[in-house]
């Protein structure tokens, strides 16, 4: 085993549990209208303020008529008309029928609907070729949602879905809790901003960018503090900055015996657990407080700092929202269809790409360069390929379980 695959390294479900076991949910509640509601946590449950639909209507363009009266003969008086929007005002009565539009109000007195393919036009003279039951084609009251229903239940986060089912109840405004507000810097003398010229020994700021992309993704408001430099005063100062925020994720620096002003300040600041956790890559990470705010420190190469923030961070933001529907990515069983290179030792997370073939069975490919600097290799990816700490190399043909990328990652 390497120096990474040591032993006493903590499970990364140990590590899952311990950070969920600490986090609270916020609890501050807002109200918000509906067009501002994308995206935020219910605060409590949202009941029906009406029936869907309102009034019984029909699901064809056809005749709507008086079950009963077919039982006598097949041909019926057209008495008037009902469209989506202008019912017809009168009574449905015995031997007659109503002109009706899908979605139209049922006239008084009928109860079924029959398709017009299912009849033969002689000016008002409607004659049926069929004898369907009572209430057939037809939407009773409520036949979507009941007055009093609840349509969207606490602690469930609005997406697309929900919109469109909150707006057709005539819902103007949701109570909701607060976001949570995460503020995030990068350090390193080494690094530039995008659009800024390298010099020797220097590199692009990425980390900031993705890490910026998942919060926004896990729905917070996010506080960029920039690049801070290697500089104890400037450090203490985004550090006090930070702490406005409910919660300040960094990158790199925590390392355990790391020689690095963060972790100095860290130490003097906050209480932070330093854990080495059994995971590839993204072995180092931090978690603890500094003053009332959530630190979460990640490790410094690329996609390190990507999965331990997608893997660890994004369940413990949820909590933090209030998101108790929250549910992890979903994970299943494919083919391995390329060696995937491992020692035992830790939970791998190596980058894939998976497919369907042609009979129908999940398949999954390595991207390539699993290296944690390797980022154009999550470019390439659709999914991770969880391989279990104990598991060595994975020869084609061989079972393994991948975890498809989350609506974050997209």
């Amino acid at each position: 085993m390497g120096c990474c695959d040591a032993p006493g390294l903590m499970p990364i479900e140990t590590a899952l549990t311990k950070i969920l076991a600490e986090v609270k949910p916020l609890e501050t509640v807002q109200t918000v209208s509906l067009s501002e509601a994308m995206g935020q946590v219910i605060a409590e449950d949202i009941l029906s303020p009406i029936n869907v639909p309102p009034f019984a209507n029909s699901a064809m363009d056809g005749y709507a008529l008086r079950s009963a009266d077919l039982e006598k003969t097949d041909t019926l008086m057209m008495a008037g008309k009902s469209f989506a929007g202008i019912p017809f005002e009168g009574v449905c009565g015995e031997g007659q029928c109503i002109r009706i539009m899908t979605g139209a109000q049922m006239p008084e007195g009928a109860d079924t609907v029959i398709m017009q393919e299912e009849t033969e036009v002689d000016g008002d003279a409607i004659r049926f070729l069929i004898k369907p039951p009572a209430n057939d084609n037809v939407r009773p009251i409520g036949d979507d949602v009941r007055l009093g229903d609840v349509v969207v239940a606490k602690g469930n986060r609005v997406t697309a879905r929900e919109m469109p089912l909150l707006a057709s109840l005539g819902i103007a405004t949701v109570s909701v809790y607060r976001r949570p507000s995460v503020a995030f810097f990068s350090t390193g003398d080494e690094l530039r901003s995008v659009g800024e010229p390298l010099e020797a020994g220097q590199i692009y700021d990425s980390n900031r960018y993705g890490i910026r992309a998942l919060l926004e993704k896990f729905g917070c408001d996010v506080i960029d503090l920039g690049i801070i430099p290697d500089n104890p005063e400037k450090l203490r100062e985004a550090f006090d900055e930070a702490t406005k925020a409910d919660v300040l994720v960094t990158s790199g620096g925590v390392s355990v015996g790391e020689a690095d002003y963060t972790k100095d300040i860290l130490d003097e600041q906050g209480e932070i657990g330093f854990w080495k956790i059994a995971m590839k890559p993204g072995k180092p990470f931090a978690f603890g407080t500094i003053k009332d705010t959530w630190f979460c420190g990640l490790p410094g190469n690329p996609v390190s700092a990507m999965l331990t923030l997608y893997q660890l961070v994004q369940p413990m933001i949820a909590k933090l929202a209030g998101h108790s529907q929250y549910q992890p990515p979903q994970r299943l069983k494919a083919k391995a269809t390329t060696v995937f290179k491992k020692r035992p030792g830790r939970t791998d997370f190596q980058r894939g790409i998976y497919q369907i073939s042609p009979e129908g069975q999940i398949e999954v490919a390595t991207t390539g360069n699993q290296g944690s600097g390797a980022f154009s290799s999550m470019h390439q990816a659709n999914c991770f390929v969880v391989l279990e700490q104990e598991r060595g190399r994975v020869m084609p043909g061989e079972e393994v379980t991948i975890e498809l990328f989350n609506h974050t990652m997209y």
